[in-house]
């Protein structure tokens, strides 16, 4: 049987020790509270500004197409924002129960 050197035993534990370190750094940590209230600001403003750019250009595209400026513009644009408004009342069911 082969004898390990000593500079190997040590490399040895100092890769445990690394990857211990590594474990350590690796958990989930608490976000503050400001953190988690500035992520859900952000995604409920783009929420409801991106339903209401995508009706608009929608609506602009069909009048375009059609000849009925402006009306297909206004209505989708309600539309957009009709759908911005669902998915941030989704986000927000949908975050409270993930608090309970």
């Amino acid at each position: 049987m082969r004898k390990v050197p000593d500079d190997i035993k040590q490399m040895d534990e100092r890769i445990k020790s690394l990857q211990k370190q590594e474990a350590e750094a690796r958990k989930p940590k608490k976000e503050s509270a400001f953190v988690l209230a500035s992520k859900n600001g952000f995604r409920v403003g783009t929420e409801l500004l991106s339903g209401v750019l995508v009706g608009a250009a929608i609506g602009y595209m069909a009048d375009k197409y059609l000849g009925t400026r402006p009306w297909l513009l206004i209505v989708f644009l309600f539309f957009g924002g009709a759908a911005g408004f669902l998915n941030v009342y989704r986000f927000v069911k949908n975050n409270g129960k993930d608090k309970e």
